[in-house]
């Protein structure tokens, strides 16, 4: 690990050969990234599910790289001494050359140490050209948000055997590639388990049981912010949701009766400045009643 504490990218393949745990949270704004790192977690993800739960749409798929860029921007002012993954959004990286530049602008302008996309064998070229410019890439298995539509909804993957032998040939597929890391997410524990056994790469999950180097979770999701739906997976350690409702209740009630704001909630001016204030005032009053 580097000498300020904050992990580096040749510390993830490290980790994953010792065996040490890790932890790592998606969140897309300063002030839940600076939350974060006070509390020590390893890793922030600047994840597209941003766009369901800071943007309100019904899945990833609409946020671009502009907006990604920008969350990144605010996730580094948050945290600035724990290393960040940000996800290539949704048609970011169709191409090897919209990849490798999409992949770049999110370094050199979002200020991540490492970008993440979707999708194995399939993607091996894709991957291959982000790593050969210098990008330090990851890519994911199992549950793919990208593909909500193909998949049907976003549903747990590996079911039967043919389909965890797929995951895992595209896990190797991903590191063959070039790649850093792989992202497993929503499958049953022992297809999560057979991927990280298969590749040497930094593994992290999501809904994969104790699978990987490193737990995953959606920071919204673990702190009860977000209550649109709760993914099996998802632990809340928090209600912030109810307790936010709550509190803009209250505040709403002690408006509409009166109570708010109060002497201690207000400014006032010094008793001789107000004197001479409602002095001012009234000498005007005096003349603007002459002048009518």
């Amino acid at each position: 690990m580097s000498t300020s504490g904050k992990l580096t990218i040749p510390d993830l393949r490290a980790k994953k050969a010792t065996g040490e745990r890790l932890v790592m949270v998606a969140v897309g704004e300063a002030m839940s990234a600076a939350w974060a790192e006070r509390a020590g977690v390893d890793i922030i993800g600047i994840g597209d599910s941003l766009g369901m739960t800071l943007h309100g749409h019904e899945n990833t798929l609409s946020i671009t790289v502009d907006q990604m860029i920008d969350h990144c921007r605010a996730v580094r002012r948050g945290a600035p001494n724990t290393l960040t993954i940000a996800s290539m959004p949704y048609g970011s990286y169709a191409t090897q050359d919209l990849a490798v530049t999409n992949a770049v602008r999110m370094i050199k302008e979002g200020g991540v140490e490492a970008v993440k996309m979707q999708g194995g064998r399939e993607m091996f070229d894709i991957i291959k050209a982000i790593a050969d410019a210098g990008v330090p890439v990851m890519s994911h298995v199992g549950l793919l948000p990208h593909r909500v539509h193909m998949l049907g909804g976003f549903k747990m993957q590996g079911r039967t055997a043919e389909a965890a032998l797929e995951i895992i040939s595209n896990a190797r597929a991903i590191q063959e590639a070039g790649a850093i890391g792989v992202e497993i997410e929503a499958m049953p524990y022992e297809v999560g388990k057979a991927v990280d056994d298969a590749v040497d790469i930094f593994t992290f999950s999501i809904g994969a049981g104790s699978a990987g180097t490193c737990q995953l979770l959606n920071g919204y999701d673990l702190l009860g912010a977000f209550d649109t739906f709760k993914p099996k997976f998802a632990k809340r350690y928090a209600n912030m949701a109810e307790v936010a409702t709550q509190a803009f209740a209250d505040f709403a009630a002690d408006v509409r009766k009166g109570s708010f704001p109060d002497e201690e909630h207000s400014y006032t001016m010094a008793p001789e400045e107000a004197a001479k204030l409602a002095q001012a005032l009234a000498g005007a009053a005096e003349q603007e009643d002459r002048r009518a």
